[in-house]
């Protein structure tokens, strides 16, 4: 049986954050912290050993699998700034042409660094996700 390996923890994410090297990625996980808090209410708890994450849902898929999840997140990587919103939803790809420069991968949008985006719409994207994860899992 599936174990999940990315759960909730009492780790400090400010403690994270310091221990980030790169002084500039530290400075916009701080940045981040902010807007994700702000733009959802929910306050940052550490999802493993490196994801910041903000409220959380219990998925259940059609296979047996499930877990939980946090709503939206980040997770300032040392190659890029990882951020995770809901996939399977159209108005995310939307959003994300007026986003500014980043890569996506299967589930993450990738930036180097927060001058490169529009703040505006990084706070459509994560209302968006969290909008769209609250009405697929309301449990």
């Amino acid at each position: 049986m599936y174990k999940q390996k990315t759960f909730e923890t009492d780790n400090s994410v400010i403690e994270f954050i310091e221990s980030v090297e790169n002084s500039k990625k530290q400075k916009d996980a701080f940045k981040l912290l902010t807007i994700f808090a702000e733009t959802t209410g929910y306050d940052a708890k550490m999802w493993g050993t490196s994801i910041i994450g903000f409220g959380s849902y219990h998925y259940k898929y059609d296979s047996g699998h499930e877990g939980d999840a946090p709503l939206v997140g980040f997770s300032p990587r040392k190659a890029k700034i990882s951020l995770y919103f809901a996939t399977g939803d159209e108005k995310r790809e939307e959003l994300l042409k007026d986003f500014g420069k980043h890569t996506t991968g299967k589930a993450c949008v990738y930036i180097n660094k927060v001058a490169d985006i529009d703040i505006n719409v990084l706070r459509d994207l994560i209302k968006q996700s969290v909008a769209f994860l609250m009405d697929a899992y309301p449990d």
